[in-house]
């Protein structure tokens, strides 16, 4: 069995995965951020949106990769839009790639 080791394409790929890593930490952070400030428990925004407190917990840690519709959900449940959910997301990413 031959293995590449050299290749644009695993780069690519890895970059992509990394990029995905980042981002879903920050949207998940952006959502604690944003539920914190409404001072609201992650139990209480899982009834809100209708999900599960260990998915919402997941989407937190950025472990979750949610969808359009999970994010509408967490957005309507947080009093915001779906587009403040992603600009918060989009400052905390800044924040965090400018830090390190």
């Amino acid at each position: 069995m031959q293995y590449v080791t050299s290749s644009p394409w695993i780069h690519k790929q890895q970059t992509g995965l990394l990029l995905t890593v980042q981002t879903t930490k920050a949207f998940g952070a952006a959502v604690r951020l944003l539920r914190e400030k409404s001072g609201i428990s992650q139990e209480n925004l899982a009834e809100r949106a209708d999900l599960d407190r260990t998915y919402v917990s997941g989407v937190e840690r950025g472990v979750r990769n949610p969808t359009l519709r999970i994010i509408e959900k967490l957005a309507v449940a947080l009093g915001v839009s779906s587009v403040k959910l992603f600009e918060e997301a989009a400052r905390i990413q800044k924040k965090s790639s400018t830090k390190g």
